[in-house]
C-alpha cells in the first residue's frame, strides 16, 4: 500500500472531516518530528508512515464495528499506535496504557496538542491499571498473546472485544494458546500486509472459567 492509496483508503473507509484531517496530519508531523528523541517508529518505516502506521491503526476500528461504546484501552500505547488514531477517528473514550515514562509523557503532550478530550493516559503497568469493563482492547507490539491475555484480564468482561494485531505470528501464537485459554478466536487479515492478520476475540478466560461481569 502506497502513501497515496493509505490516504485513499482512509477517505473510502471513514467520513473523515477536514479536522480529523488536520489531527491525524500534526500527529504524523509530531511522530516524524520526535523520532531524533525517541524511538517512536522504525525508521524504515519513515516514508510509509500513513501505511505502515496510521492506516494499520485504523482498520482496527472496521472489526468493532457493532462492539459496545464504552471504553477503548489500549495496552502499551507507545507512540500512541493504535490509540491516538482511534481517538481521532472514533468517539468513544480511549485510555492508553503506558509503562514508560517519556511515552507518558508525550502522549499526554499529544492529547494536549490535537484537543482529544475524550482521551487519557494511566502511566503504568498494565497489570496495576484499575480493574474495568473495557469495550475493546488492544494492544500493538505489546507482548506474546499468552502474557498479554493473563496482564489485562482485569480490564475485561465476557462482552470485551479484544483486536490484537500479530504481525505474521498470529496464526502460531493463537494456537500456542489454545490449551490454556478459551473464547471466541478468530484471525482477521491485514489490509496494510498481506501476510500481517490481526486476533480478533471475545468472551476471553482462562481454560475451565467462565467470564462473568466482574
Amino acid at each position: 500500500m502506497t502513501e497515496e492509496e493509505a490516504r485513499a483508503w482512509l477517505r473510502s473507509h471513514f467520513d473523515v472531516s477536514r479536522g480529523t484531517w488536520d489531527q491525524l496530519e500534526r500527529f504524523v508531523a509530531i511522530l516524524l518530528s520526535s523520532m531524533d528523541e525517541q524511538n517512536l517508529i522504525a525508521e524504515s518505516t519513515r516514508a510509509q508512515i500513513w501505511a505502515r502506521h496510521i492506516v494499520d491503526s485504523a482498520q482496527l476500528l472496521l472489526l468493532v464495528e457493532g462492539a459496545a461504546t464504552g471504553t477503548w484501552v489500549d495496552l502499551g500505547a507507545g507512540a500512541g499506535l493504535p490509540g491516538i488514531v482511534i481517538a481521532c477517528l472514533g468517539k468513544q473514550p480511549v485510555l492508553m496504557i503506558e509503562a514508560r515514562r517519556k511515552r507518558v509523557d508525550f502522549l499526554n503532550a499529544v492529547i494536549a496538542e490535537l484537543g482529544l478530550q475524550h482521551a487519557d493516559v494511566f502511566g503504568g503497568r498494565v497489570e496495576s491499571a484499575p480493574a474495568m469493563h473495557a469495550a475493546v482492547i488492544s494492544a500493538r507490539a505489546y507482548a506474546p498473546l499468552d502474557k498479554l491475555l493473563h496482564s489485562a484480564l482485569h480490564l475485561s468482561d465476557r462482552n470485551s472485544l479484544w483486536v490484537l494485531p500479530k504481525g505474521r505470528t498470529a496464526k502460531n501464537e493463537l494456537e500456542a494458546v489454545r490449551p490454556s485459554w478459551q473464547g471466541v478466536f478468530h484471525v482477521e487479515p491485514s489490509v496494510t500486509d498481506a501476510d500481517s492478520a490481526i486476533i480478533v476475540a471475545r468472551n476471553v478466560a482462562p481454560a475451565g472459567k467462565k467470564k462473568g461481569r466482574s
